[in-house]
């Protein structure tokens, strides 16, 4: 029998969760620590991490509603709840198509606190009606306005025209401005987003914006510990146990495989993604719920237009502390992107070098992302459509290596078509996505460089060793020799499996896999 808890799959509300009976995982000593201790903060956090509801949980707070904050935390901490006015900004009204979309939103959000506070006539801009706005709450209440915008980037992340991406960067940068001329007027400024827009005058203008992204006593502030799994979703854990036929431990590592693994700063506990939890949860079984919302349309954009070679992912990637969390426009470089929406997280910090250390943090991320990688870098096509990368796991899985070969050919026939003005490169990025993949089932590595295999796949039984050559410079039978040659067997002699060696050829005017042979 399953238990019937209410889990806020979905819910951004603090007081609908709380008034409805759902569950929440305990964040307000966090709040309470930057309410009294600072003013103006910023934190990055990927999608669907949590932002919304710990800033409707913040709204909640400063509006002085007690009574929705018993039980926890910050009950034993306040002492007088007072009632500010707070303006709640959200940024997500909009999908942001062009520079009327910007209008609209700041629009809505305007006309919302207009009706409460008044309006001026003659302030004409967002920026000066933001303004107006706060010293009008100010002199009503005689007390200082809290400032909490959602999203605040939400705006400038899917924009491919760069007159409308510049249009909108003018706009944002005068409504946000307010925020430093009106700092006399404010309690307490919440801003949340992905990334940080080095362009924005939000962190040009205001250089005492405590940016607490990356700093440790936040860390924990979005997402869900482990600590907080095992004492708040108990019984949550051993429903899904039950569903899936495995014990309660066994249950914990499938979910720590897959959703934890998120560090936000050095040295610091790994966080789990709360939506993924929470949909395994809701559904009881084990997926990649996170790609369901979908990958940001400017980092498949940022992609496709720069020269990232992916295949540096297969080994963990450095970044300087000066980098991991800006954004700049005209920067080709996708690291600090990719660790800014999720895709990569803190492994290490070298203290002395001041670098980070960066990687997958999960299953879920890299297999997930390697998929979102596919269309990228292939057209999608029939074969694309059609393609199941478990088919051929079960060819290696059942020994059929004829088969995988034989299959892997056409994978690639269906793709060259499209493919005239690609590389050797593009060649290799397309094998690496498809090897990485195969590693959801087996452990498959991809080693472009001399000295080794190009490709190592193992199954319960067996290790294959596979060489490619391309025409002109080797054939199959030249990289069948090659894996004697350079004894690339070796390593793998002293176990029990069986060691099957593939040669194979890609045709440089075929343009695409042409022969193989196999050897034992």
């Amino acid at each position: 029998m399953f238990n019937n808890r209410k889990l806020p799959v979905g819910i951004q509300s603090f007081e609908d969760l709380r008034t409805n009976g759902y569950l929440y995982v305990d964040k307000t000593a966090y709040i309470y620590r930057m309410a009294t201790t600072g003013k103006p903060y910023f934190l990055g956090r990927p999608r669907r991490f949590g932002k919304s509801l710990l800033v409707s949980t913040m709204k909640a707070y400063f509006l002085g509603k007690k009574e929705l904050f018993e039980g926890l935390e910050i009950a034993d901490l306040e002492k007088d709840w007072i009632e500010y006015p707070v303006f709640h900004i959200d940024m997500n009204v909009e999908s942001y198509l062009n520079l009327n979309s910007l209008y609209s939103a700041l629009d809505s959000n305007l006309e919302i606190l207009e009706s409460k506070w008044g309006k001026n006539d003659s302030a004409k801009t967002p920026a000066a009606r933001l303004f107006w706005l706060i010293q009008k709450a100010y002199q009503q209440t005689g007390r200082k306005v809290v400032i909490l915008v959602d999203e605040y980037d939400k705006p400038l992340l899917g924009q491919d025209d760069m007159d409308v991406d510049n249009d909108i960067r003018k706009v944002l940068k005068g409504f946000y401005s307010v925020l430093k001329s009106a700092d006399e007027y404010l309690k307490f400024v919440f801003l949340t987003g992905i990334t940080k827009f080095s362009q924005v005058s939000v962190f040009s203008d205001l250089n005492h914006l405590s940016d607490i992204s990356l700093d440790k006593r936040y860390a924990g502030i979005c997402g869900i510990s482990e600590t907080e799994l095992i004492n708040c979703f108990e019984p949550e854990i051993n429903d899904l146990a039950s569903e899936i036929d495995k014990s309660y431990s066994e249950t914990l590592d499938e979910l720590k495989k897959r959703y934890d693994g998120y560090h936000f700063a050095e040295n610091t506990k790994g966080m789990y993604n709360p939506f993924s939890l929470l949909k395994t949860f809701d559904i009881r079984k084990l997926s990649y719920y996170w790609f369901e919302t979908g990958t940001p349309t400017f980092l498949v954009r940022k992609l496709k237009n720069t020269d990232f070679d992916v295949k540096n992912l297969e080994y963990e990637v450095k970044i300087s502390s000066l980098s991991i969390n800006q954004y700049r426009v005209d920067s080709d470089d996708m690291i600090p992107l990719l660790y800014q929406t999720g895709y990569l997280t803190i492994k290490s910090f070298n203290q002395n070098s001041d670098t980070y250390v960066l990687g997958f943090p999960n299953e879920e991320v890299k297999y997930g992302f390697l998929y979102e990688l596919l269309p990228v870098y292939m057209p999608k096509t029939k074969i694309f459509t059609e393609f199941h990368v478990d088919y051929f796991n079960e060819d290696l899985q059942t020994g059929n290596i004829e088969k995988f070969m034989t299959r892997l050919k056409a994978f690639f026939a269906g793709i060259t078509y499209d493919l005239n003005n690609k590389t050797e490169k593009d060649y290799q990025t397309i094998f690496f996505l498809f090897v990485k993949l195969l590693g959801q089932y087996i452990e498959a590595e991809t080693r472009f460089a001399a000295g080794r295999a190009d490709v190592v796949v193992y199954t319960a039984d067996t290790v294959y060793v596979f060489e490619f050559k391309l025409t002109g410079k080797g054939t199959a039978e030249d990289a069948l020799k090659q894996i004697d040659d350079k004894n690339y067997l070796i390593p793998f002699t002293a176990g029990t499996k069986k060691l099957v060696k593939i040669g194979a050829e890609f045709s440089e005017k075929e343009r695409g896999l042409s022969r193989w042979v196999v050897g034992g």
